[in-house]
């Protein structure tokens, strides 16, 4: 039998460039982009927020430029940021039409990898970004798993029998406690997760609900966190570590309803200071409407006590009198 000959030819490019062109046209190098045409991460969990910090950077991009370039990869229908939303927003409002940054071939995974990797590095970090970024990273470490790496042995022998979740933990500033908690998160309707973020900001005027409760009310079931969220709203109150305890422990067993709920939140919480309530009706027409409640609150106190004050004096009159 004749032997096939093999006659496929080498690439174009092998056959008119020389290797030393090749191996430079691989070298990562900063490019300026038109702002237009980098586009946004998908389901991006860190926030991009009009903050004093981003003032702060707004001025710093009109004055010196974007220092630290962005990372992108191509796209069809441009180049998708790995890092560099805040950058981005910043040049977009400082007035520059251009950004600097370091273009990457990398897979969906590699590219979300890096996405988490340089948000968590951040000073100040919502509950819900790590939530859904500590996610987006542990499932795409986990599809690594079993894949080749360039060596050629599988990712999973590369992992010496750690899971994904130990290895994550190995580099992130979280315990593998603190990531499994933060995940759960992720199982808040969004109405109880905007209270968690709420427990962090620390205004007084939003409702917080803190994170160990938040955890536990992560196993209700969407429908029965609803019934909570109504129940919460109706009495103006958040349920404490051990009632999320207790409303989980009904729901596993598929006896938390409605009437459980409202029986549970009723219960009087360790060191519960009783506190006076007054419809916000009668006591709005005394102050301009968008008035904090915390200013409202202070000046009740301020009235109360130049009330005591004064009935005080008036007392004192009268036994002077006699």
């Amino acid at each position: 039998m004749a032997q096939k000959l093999n006659l496929a030819l080498p690439p174009a490019d092998d056959l008119f460039t020389t290797q030393e062109e090749r191996d430079d046209a691989k070298l990562e190098r900063v490019v300026d982009l038109p702002l237009g045409e980098v586009i946004g991460f998908p389901n991006h969990p860190f926030k991009v927020k009009m903050d004093l910090e981003m003032l702060d950077l707004v001025e710093s991009v009109k004055q010196h430029g974007v220092l630290v370039p962005g990372i992108v990869r191509p796209k069809d229908d441009g180049y998708q940021i790995v890092a560099g939303h805040r950058r981005k927003m910043a040049s977009e409002l400082a007035g520059r039409g251009t950004m600097p940054v370091i273009v990457r071939n990398l897979t969906d995974d590699e590219a979300t990898i890096i996405m988490v990797d340089s948000n968590l590095q951040r000073e100040r970090i919502l509950p819900s970004e790590k939530a859904f970024a500590y996610k987006m990273k542990l499932d795409a470490m986990k599809r690594q798993v079993g894949r080749h790496a360039n060596n050629g042995v599988p990712v999973g022998h590369d992992l010496n029998g750690k899971r994904s979740r130990e290895i994550l933990a190995e580099n992130s500033p979280d315990s593998n406690t603190q990531i499994q908690r933060h995940i759960r998160l992720t199982y808040l309707i969004p109405q109880l997760l905007d209270m968690v973020d709420n427990s962090v900001v620390r205004d007084k005027d939003l409702q917080q609900i803190a994170m160990r409760p938040a955890v536990e009310l992560s196993y209700l079931a969407p429908e029965q966190q609803r019934m909570l969220l109504e129940e919460m709203a109706a009495n103006e109150c958040t349920p404490s570590h051990e009632q999320a305890i207790k409303m989980r422990s009904f729901s596993e067993e598929g006896r938390l309803s409605g009437d459980v709920i409202h029986s549970i939140m009723q219960e009087k919480k360790p060191n519960q200071v009783a506190q006076f309530k007054m419809p916000q009706e009668r006591i709005s027409k005394f102050f301009a409407p968008g008035t904090p409640a915390q200013k409202i609150e202070d000046t009740i106190l301020k009235a109360l006590e130049y009330y005591r004050q004064r009935e005080y004096q008036r007392e004192r009159n009268r036994n002077d009198a006699r």
